[in-house]
């Protein structure tokens, strides 16, 4: 199969940089699969898990939080708020961050703000989990 260069660098530094067979992730309008070749485009990066088929054809998963997605003459960069690699997701510390969210979402007193802040930890805490390698 065809494959292009991806590039992902996150506020922590270059996670990734090499021969992809496709990546998909979710973008601010929806899921998004980048083979070869695709035509140049720009988006903004949803939450979620993306998955990179790598250049062997073996899957990566990894935690992918907002940011920016290019893709330019066959060369894609990925500039995420948050990446994060299945096999180095600490899944204890995801699901304490799960429990302490379901648990602020229970108060029925929590104001606008508060209740959107626990709504999106729960929401991170979910991806990071669902994203790691069991």
């Amino acid at each position: 199969m065809a494959t292009f260069r991806l590039q992902v660098v996150s506020m922590d530094g270059l996670e990734y940089d090499g021969e992809v067979q496709r990546v998909k992730l979710r973008t601010i309008h929806g899921d998004l699969a980048i083979l070869a070749r695709h035509m140049n485009y720009v988006t903004a990066i949803g939450m979620g898990t993306a998955t990179v088929v790598m250049e062997d054809g073996t899957e990566r998963k990894a935690a992918c939080i907002g940011g920016m997605l290019s893709m330019m003459n066959n060369h894609c960069r990925l500039i995420p708020t948050t990446w994060e690699w299945g096999e180095d997701i600490d899944v204890a510390r995801a699901m304490e961050a799960k429990k302490r969210a379901e648990e602020k979402l229970s108060h029925d007193n929590l104001d606008e703000i508060s209740r959107v802040k626990a709504e999106a930890r729960l929401y991170r805490a979910l991806v990071r989990i669902n994203s790691a390698k069991h």
